[in-house]
């Protein structure tokens, strides 16, 4: 049977649902077929969220659905009735995932808690219905307003394993053995390097304490600039509280315990100065084979004084159990695993900004683009004097005239706003 590919890291497409439009609608009785506006708003877009959900191990199910569309709202009706909202989308991810956008790199969420649900893009609003543009003056609107179109999106998925103890060090030195001796968990285990393809979980418990461990793939030299599975694991270990760090001291596969050390705590300090700093202590393993004691003496000289060291042999359990103590120990003086804050609070919403910007086409016609296009094309019905007149209020009120007049517009000029073309007036 295949076994699926752990993924960590996806890009997929998220659309929150466009606004129903507003209806354009007449009363009408026998005898009488016009008797006053009453079409109804359109229904509001469905949002997009992402949900924290603790049963997924990875994003692997992202490869096979990439694009995730809200449900766009309806249209409104007559007799003032309102369009039915459109279907949210709930994205269900792992603890711990990342959500950024594509373009920016900006940090969204982390959906950090199961059953958290987080807000990221917005559904477009509905438009109004002729009804609502009814004044004292304007008895019988005869135009509606468009609902809010919205555009999709790109984000980056990036899971980061939530644990408090990160197991690391060189290939088939014993992370996944001691990791299987002081847990539940039952990682695949053989005599030979990269057994471990992907992170793996255990909940350690002694007495009514607990903490969960996460044996990381082996890390080799170069892993900072991708070599090996480099990259690929080393952030599962960003937000862990302290480090394991597990040596082959018996040197058996003709390896120096001491030089192993040093390299991977190389390679994790040329990654990031936050793992650098991360507590450490040092676990010596398979202190059973020949040749261990001499060397377990060497290191204890070298980093007795700056680390706690504890000889284990992982096959059999020996040492375990003061090995959990040790990391108990360090654990209460350490503050709780904490979500990544993004800087701002941000979501994607319909209509970001009413800006414009004017250039000149190479047929000479003046062009206006932005969302204050986009805003106009939605309020504005072309077969209707009073929407016209609005229309060009606002040009005037948000400076589109004034700008379009430093350009070198001159009376007669074509201008082009979306589907509106017409010939510049002061």
């Amino acid at each position: 049977m295949a076994i699926a590919e752990f993924t960590d890291k996806v890009r997929i497409t998220i659309k929150a649902g466009d606004g129903g439009d507003g209806m354009n609608s007449f009363k009408a009785f026998k005898g009488k077929p016009a008797c006053g506006p009453d079409g109804g708003d359109g229904g509001k877009g469905g949002d997009v969220y992402f949900v924290g959900d603790k049963n997924m191990t990875d994003l692997f199910s992202f490869r096979f659905t990439s694009k995730y569309y809200a449900g766009n709202g309806e249209m409104g009706g007559s007799n003032k009735c309102y369009g039915k909202g459109g279907d949210n989308v709930y994205i269900k991810v792992p603890l711990g995932t990342l959500v950024r956008d594509m373009e920016t790199g900006r940090l969204i969420c982390d959906v950090f808690f199961d059953g958290q649900e987080v807000l990221v893009a917005r559904g477009g609003n509905g438009g109004k219905g002729n009804v609502k543009f009814t004044t004292a003056r304007r008895h019988a609107p005869n135009f509606a307003q468009k609902g809010e179109k919205v555009k999709p999106h790109v984000v980056i998925l990036e899971m980061k394993v939530i644990a408090d103890v990160g197991f690391v060090g060189f290939p088939n030195v014993g992370k996944s053995t001691l990791l299987s001796k002081i847990s539940a968990a039952k990682p695949k285990i053989a005599n030979y390097h990269f057994t471990t393809l992907s992170p793996n979980l255990g909940v350690v418990r002694y007495y009514e304490k607990s903490f969960v461990a996460a044996d990381i793939p082996g890390l080799i030299e170069g892993a900072a600039q991708g070599a090996g599975l480099g990259h690929d694991f080393l952030r599962h270990i960003e937000r862990t509280r302290m480090l394991c760090h597990v040596v082959d001291i018996s040197g058996c596969e003709e390896r120096d315990p001491i030089e192993d050390f040093q390299k991977i705590n190389a390679e994790l300090k040329e990654y990031s100065e936050v793992l650098a700093k991360l507590p450490q202590i040092i676990v010596c393993n398979k202190c059973d084979i020949y040749g261990a004691e001499e060397n377990l003496k060497a290191f204890k000289k070298k980093y007795g004084r700056k680390y706690k060291i504890f000889p284990i042999t992982a096959l059999t359990g020996d040492g375990t159990r003061e090995l959990i103590e040790g990391i108990f120990s360090v654990l209460e003086t350490l503050p709780p695993v904490e979500p990544i804050e993004p800087d701002e609070v941000f979501e994607y919403a319909a209509n970001e900004n009413l800006n414009f910007e004017i250039y000149r086409d190479e047929d000479g016609v003046y062009v206006v683009e932005g969302g204050l296009v986009d805003m106009l094309c939605r309020n504005v019905a072309l077969n209707n004097p009073d929407s016209m007149q609005y229309f060009q209020k606002v040009l005037r009120l948000r400076g589109v005239i004034k700008a379009l007049s430093k350009m070198g517009c001159q009376e007669g000029d074509t201008v082009s706003i979306g589907d509106v073309e017409f010939d510049f007036v002061l």
